[in-house]
This record gives C-alpha cells, sequence and structure tokens, in this order.
C-alpha cells in the first residue's frame, strides 16, 4: 500500500512540474518547430530544382507531314515500304534541333544559381529576424516578469493595509479618508496588474507562435536579471563585419553579380541561335525517297538586342547605386546602436543595488505600523520605489533589446 501511495505521490509531482525553459531551449524549439523556417527551406529546394531545369538541352522538334491517306490516279507507283503498303503513300519527316550559341544556356543556368543562393540569404534573413523577435520578445516577458512579481507583492502587502484599515475604520481608530486613500491605491494597483497581464499574454501568445510551445507560461521562462556587460563581447572592426556579414549588403551584393548576369546574357543574345534538323521525303521530288540536312539562322539586320542591352545596363547601375547607400545606411545605424548601448550600459554600471530599497520599504512598513511615518508618506515612498524598479526594468529591457539589434545587423551573434 505504501508502495503505491509513494508512486502516486511521484505522478501527482511530475504532472504538476511545469518545464523550465531557457533562452536557448526556446530557440532550439523555434529552429525544429517553427513552420515559417520550415516552408522557407522549400524555397531553397524549388531554386535548385530550376537550376537542374536550366541546365536540359531544349527538346527536339520532330514533324510529320504530307500524309496522304488516299491514292491519286495521276500519282506514280513506288516500291512498298511495309509488305505491300506504302506503293502510293507520300511522307515527309523532319527533325530540328535548336542550338543556342555564345553560351546562354550556361549564363543562364549561372543566373539561377544566383537565385539559388539569393533563396538561402532570404531563408537566413528570415531565421535572424524571427530569432531576433523571439529574444527581444523574452526580454520583454523577462521584463513583465520581474514587474508584474513586485507589482504583487505590494499589491498583497495593500489588501492587508485594507483589512487592516477596515476594521480600525469600523472601531473609529482612524479616519474614513485614510481608508479610502488605502483603498483606492490599491484599485489603481489593481488596475496596473491587469494591464501588466495582458501585455504579458499578448507577448506570450506570441513567443508560443515563434516555438510552436503551447502551453508555455511566464513561470517556465529562466531569467537572469542580472545586469552583465556585452559591449565587450563587440569586435573592434565593426564596419568589415558589417560588410561580410550583413544579410542585406550580401544580398545586394547578389543582385548586383545577378545584374551582371543578365548584361551578359542580352549581349550573348546579340548572336542568333540555330537550328539544325534532318529530313526524310518519300515521293515528293525527284527522288523516290529523299534524306536532306537543313540549317537556319536569324539574320541580324534590324534586332540586335539594343534596348534589352541598355536596359541590363541600367539595372546593373542601379544595384550599385542601392549597394551604396545601403551599406552607408547600415553603417550609420550601427554607430546608433552603438551609442545607445553605452549610455545604457553606464546608467546600469550606476545604478544602486535594489536589495537595500526592499528593505526600506519593508522598514517603511513598520514605521507606519508604528506611527513613526504618515500614511501619505509611506504611499508616496512605495510608489517612488516602484517607479525606480521600473526604470530600471526598462532600461535593462532596452539594453538587451538594442544588443539584439546590433547583433541582428552586425549578422553574428557574440
Amino acid at each position: 500500500m505504501r508502495y503505491y501511495l509513494t508512486v502516486l505521490t511521484l505522478c501527482a509531482v511530475f504532472i504538476g512540474y511545469a518545464q523550465p525553459y531557457s533562452l536557448d531551449q526556446l530557440e532550439a524549439s523555434f529552429l525544429q518547430r517553427n513552420y515559417l523556417v520550415i516552408a522557407e527551406k522549400f524555397e531553397i529546394s524549388k531554386a535548385e530544382a530550376e537550376i537542374v531545369q536550366e541546365k536540359v538541352w531544349e527538346n527536339p522538334t520532330l514533324a510529320i507531314s504530307e500524309v496522304n491517306l488516299w491514292t491519286n490516279p495521276g500519282g506514280e507507283r513506288m516500291t512498298p515500304m511495309f509488305g505491300s503498303w506504302g506503293e502510293t503513300q507520300q511522307i515527309s519527316v523532319g527533325l530540328e534541333q535548336l542550338i543556342e550559341t555564345a553560351g546562354k544556356r550556361k549564363k543562364r543556368v549561372a543566373i539561377k544559381r544566383l537565385e539559388h543562393r539569393m533563396a538561402v540569404y532570404e531563408f537566413e534573413e528570415l531565421v535572424r529576424e524571427l530569432k531576433k523577435e523571439l529574444r527581444q520578445t523574452f526580454y520583454q516577458l523577462s521584463s513583465v516578469k520581474y514587474n508584474r512579481s513586485q507589482l504583487m507583492h505590494i499589491v498583497q502587502l495593500f489588501e492587508q493595509m485594507k483589512n487592516q484599515y477596515d476594521r480600525q475604520a469600523s472601531q473609529q481608530n482612524i479616519t474614513k479618508a485614510d481608508y479610502f486613500r488605502v483603498n483606492n491605491e490599491l484599485a489603481s494597483l489593481r488596475k496596473d496588474l491587469i494591464d501588466l497581464e495582458a501585455d504579458m499574454e499578448t507577448n506570450l501568445s506570441k513567443l508560443r507562435m515563434l516555438t510552436r510551445l503551447s502551453d508555455l507560461e511566464l513561470d517556465q521562462l529562466q531569467v537572469n536579471q542580472r545586469f552583465t556587460s556585452r559591449t565587450i563581447l563587440l569586435p573592434a572592426d565593426i564596419k568589415t563585419l558589417l560588410a561580410e556579414q550583413n544579410i542585406a549588403i550580401q544580398k545586394q551584393a547578389v543582385s548586383i553579380k545577378k545584374a551582371e548576369g543578365e548584361l551578359t546574357l542580352e549581349r550573348a543574345n546579340r548572336k542568333p541561335d540555330m537550328t539544325v534538323g534532318m529530313e526524310y521525303d518519300r515521293g515528293g521530288n525527284i527522288m523516290q525517297d529523299f534524306i536532306g540536312l537543313n540549317l537556319s539562322i536569324d539574320l541580324p539586320i534590324f534586332n540586335r538586342n539594343k534596348g534589352n542591352i541598355q536596359k541590363a545596363r541600367y539595372q546593373l547601375d542601379q544595384e550599385k547605386v542601392i549597394y551604396e547607400g545601403l551599406q552607408s545606411e547600415l553603417e550609420e545605424e550601427v554607430n546608433q546602436y552603438k551609442k545607445q548601448l553605452l549610455g545604457y550600459e553606464n546608467m546600469l554600471n550606476g545604478w544602486e543595488n535594489a536589495e537595500p530599497q526592499e528593505k526600506m520599504m519593508e522598514n517603511y512598513h513598520k514605521h507606519l505600523l508604528e506611527k513613526q511615518v504618515t500614511l501619505m508618506e509611506f504611499i508616496d515612498y512605495v510608489q517612488s520605489h516602484r517607479e525606480a524598479q521600473e526604470s530600471y526594468v526598462a532600461i535593462w529591457e532596452d539594453y538587451n533589446l538594442t544588443f539584439e539589434e546590433l547583433q541582428y545587423l552586425l549578422g553574428k551573434d557574440f
């Protein structure tokens, strides 16, 4: 009997135990289960299939013509083709094959390879964007978790005070005004707690969608609220890293190469393609069975593809201008985020420890009970303490959000 009770107790504990999730574990679940990431992988496979298709030659053309299903009265009789059939039948069979000149097919394959590389960058960009969103949501929920814990503690304190002041007011030991002041402050705190929990549910819903963990709750998040400097992880030469790792610059570099490839292809299109063929004709001319070769080629007299070549040149110039502007814009953005990060870090380094302030609030509550401070002084201190803590958490959150923006722009995790 004791054995079964032990088993049931362990099962109950196991069922009630909620698995904690660190940021790394959430990212692992995101990479394995997020449907947007999984769907985007198919774009890479589709681009690979287009490369395979572009390598294939054009199919030859088979043409059968001049077939008579009846016998003309004035027709000549010929040697039968199969048995007794074919003495009066005429037929023409032609086979043609397009041969592209100037390496057009190889140039199109090269363009498809660049499109495949672009698809890879699109996938990496999506993963980086969603990972940045996941991390920022995690830090936002971390702030909510801390503020919620602080606020719930204050709410519990004022609920106790409300009950105490209710009894004291009924005994006429204190004025009704003090009771209403405590009650009004409690109502305001409860309203702030409801708003905070609404923000919590919004961010939790976003995190659940990103990780596909439908039962994820706030208490399961493993949060390290202590401030640790992250600027020391940044490399000294940010500009070089930006040019090498930023996904937008890499995509634009591919766009330039693709524009160069399209210009090369349009120049190759000036040269006409050839069509070679073989034709068999039975009974269509002086020979009973005639086999001949043919060759056809366009004469580039009126159309030398000048317009398309000029358009491709403009496209190349446009992509180069976009690259230069994008590089300058991203460098300015990185410098801005770096300055913001240093500013937040200086503020966090100079922030006083919160533990003495927690003890100070407890002492203020004792002083209130001993009537060494007034009710208004206690409420003012609680409000200032709460505002100070929320300011610290807000700066800590902005610090981490800014660092994630910087990591995203530099295209590397530090």
